[in-house]
């Protein structure tokens, strides 16, 4: 799968998971509380945009922004045991091995600091679109981009 975003033509490594579309869909009609909230609150409306229960590889994350490769997880209770740690922490390492950021907030922070959690992510955006660009200029500034 190609993808002409703000880091130029990439390739992801691993096609996803077509058999996770369907449930994908399912999530996306049976969103969580914290899930709405943010999704109708605040990145149904932000740009860059974002994209909700993409599936990614052999996973789905709740958030999706392909021009700064960010991955936004909401976390309830499941991801707090040990299980549910050693499954995050290897998931997220996929999710990385794809240059993905993957950023986590528990429930909680949703319900309680909703302003945080939204101000969090359009640091992070800004961030990555900062250091992207700078990353492109320099790529152009070498010959890489410029049109050879």
């Amino acid at each position: 799968m190609l993808y002409d975003g703000m880091l130029g033509v990439y390739a992801m490594s691993k096609p996803h998971d077509q058999k996770l579309i369907p449930l994908a869909k399912e999530l996306r009609k049976n969103m969580t509380r914290q899930e709405k909230r943010l999704w109708y609150d605040f990145l149904c409306h932000y740009r860059p945009r974002f994209q909700r229960q993409k599936v990614i590889d052999p996973f789905i994350v709740d958030f999706y922004c392909a021009d700064v490769r960010l991955c936004i997880e909401l976390d309830g209770d499941q991801h707090y045991t040990e299980e549910g740690l050693l499954y995050d922490a290897k998931r997220t390492r996929i999710l990385n091995g794809h240059s993905l950021l993957v950023v986590r907030f528990p429930n909680s922070d949703v319900n309680n600091n909703f302003a945080a959690v939204c101000m969090s992510i359009d640091n992070e955006v800004k961030k990555r679109q900062r250091s992207f660009a700078e990353e492109k200029r320099k790529r152009g500034e070498d010959g890489i981009d410029a049109g050879m």
